[in-house]
């Protein structure tokens, strides 16, 4: 179930992001003066060379260079001879997700002396705050707005608490009164973005680092973390964690550690990056390292550094299946990737799970939506479902029997809501079928005919947006032999 209040905070090593926490809890302004020390604008050549020397790449998931960004909106200013607008995507859709509501409830100034560093080199109009209808955060940055004066005005927005509502296209959309659902068609926001205006959009822990880097400069900024990826990085870790917080470490760090202080039982699998990433195993898990290049190696991914191990007790396949669904709901539904080939890919998943088509089904219909989507959802929906699909092969091996593994799914993915409270499977009452095989036209997807002509179908859960449907299979059955049972 979704989290309502922010998870503790933990740290591996030298804090930066996080300093202060322990002894002040939320920094107001001389807090976060007396730890941070002051901070000066920066000229545009100056803020371009300090990111692109310390190699600043978004935090948000997608990792691109923020110095490219930067320079982008600039070379775009001075060509349209606009003036620009820098936005903080701090809405962080993703349930999963809290290490930018913990920048916003406990160092929202770390974030805003970012965003005017942004404003002051690019002479910009204004700065828009994205933040989701949660009210998570927007309290103590509405405060900390009141406690300084920004280098130009500063607006909150406020958008849906969807999982596409943080995409990029999708956020510039809801500022500028548009629905809160990426664009239609690809286009940069560094061109045309809010207001029509040239427009800098990054992440909110992008923002905070960036003012870290500013005051304590690019080589004491490398002196953590690796020579490819220098500084720390913030991660959500939950799921079967005895003890889930947001964990700032040195790029670098041992995946190990992290998982041990957060007192991470041994499961099945764990999940990296969220649920546009991709799982690993235990194994993989032993070697890998927290960073891109490091989780990479293992075949995972640092995404918006999101961590959810399973516990032992839980079927990875259910779980994975949930999330599924749960992505194809959340689409914008305004392209065929999206609109019908994330329901497709559910269906595909659901189907592979129960054991009632075999895995090709699920990359058929991956691959049918990889590539072709509006916006990046597709891909990263695909992407999630056939990492698990690989990662679980042996338990797909033992659902494919029709028996599956044995485990109920008990809901750890960190979705809204609670997971299907009242789990049903069909029975059949052979001393009564006659094979008239009516069923099976009904649910087709689920119920199918064995070469006697009799129905056959999986002794595990009947999908619940196959409920409805084999609700129907009973009340056609001539013969009172189909029941819809509780499912122990």
């Amino acid at each position: 179930m979704m989290r309502t209040t922010v998870p503790p905070v933990a740290c591996v090593g030298e804090p930066r992001l996080t300093a202060g926490f322990a002894e002040f809890g939320r920094l107001d302004l001389p807090a976060h003066e007396e730890v941070h020390g002051p901070i000066g604008p920066m000229e545009p050549a100056a803020l371009l060379r300090l990111a692109e020397a310390i190699d600043l790449k978004g935090k948000g998931g997608a990792g691109f260079p923020f110095a490219r960004k930067l320079r982008a909106v600039l070379e775009s200013c001075e060509r349209q001879d606009l003036a620009a607008v820098v936005v903080v995507n701090a809405t962080e859709g993703e349930p999963a997700s809290w290490k930018d509501k913990v920048l916003l409830t406990r160092a929202p100034h770390l974030v805003l002396d970012g965003a005017a560093l942004a404003a002051y080199a690019l002479d910009a109009e204004e700065i828009v705050i994205g933040v989701a209808d949660d009210d998570v955060g927007r309290p103590s940055l509405t405060e900390a707005l009141q406690e300084r004066r920004m280098p130009v005005p500063t607006t909150i927005v406020t958008v849906p608490h969807r999982f596409i509502s943080g995409e990029g296209g999708a956020l510039v959309n809801g500022i500028n009164g548009l629905p809160h659902i990426p664009p239609g068609t690809k286009k940069r926001s560094s061109d045309s973005g809010v207001n029509g205006l040239p427009t800098l959009l990054s992440n909110a822990e992008t923002y905070a680092q960036l003012a870290v880097a500013a005051r304590i400069g690019p080589y004491e900024y490398a002196a953590l973390g690796t020579d490819d990826e220098p500084g720390t990085v913030l991660l959500t870790v939950t799921g079967a964690a005895n003890r889930p917080a947001v964990v700032e470490c040195a790029a670098g760090t041992p995946l190990r550690e992290i998982l041990e202080l957060c007192e991470v039982p041994e499961g099945p699998g764990i999940l990296m990056g969220g649920y546009h990433g991709k799982w690993i195993t235990p194994e993989a898990a032993d070697r890998a390292e927290v960073s891109r290049t490091g989780l990479a190696a293992v075949g995972g991914t640092l995404g918006a550094g999101i961590i959810i191990p399973l516990p032992r007790d839980t079927c990875p396949l259910g779980e994975a299946a949930q999330v599924v669904r749960y992505l194809a709901g959340e689409s914008a539904g305004q392209c065929g990737p999206c609109k019908m080939g994330l329901p497709d890919l559910a269906r595909a998943v659901d189907l592979a799970v129960s054991g009632s088509a075999p895995v090709e089904v699920v990359r058929a219909a991956a691959g049918d939506v990889k590539g072709r989507g509006a916006c990046s959802h597709p891909d990263g929906t695909a992407r999630f479902a056939l990492s698990a699909m690989e990662v679980f092969a042996e338990d797909l091996r033992l659902h494919a029997t029709g028996e599956g593994c044995g485990k109920r799914v008990k809901g750890v993915m960190g979705l809204p809501g609670a997971p299907d409270a009242n789990p049903r499977k069909l029975t059949l009452d052979w001393s009564r079928c006659d094979g008239h095989g009516l069923c099976a036209h009904v649910v087709p997807d689920f119920i199918r005919l064995d070469g006697n002509g009799y129905p056959a179908f999986p002794a595990t859960p009947v999908p619940t947006w196959l409920r409805e449907g084999a609700l129907k299979a009973v009340k056609v059955c001539p013969e009172l032999a189909l029941r819809l049972v509780k499912a122990e």
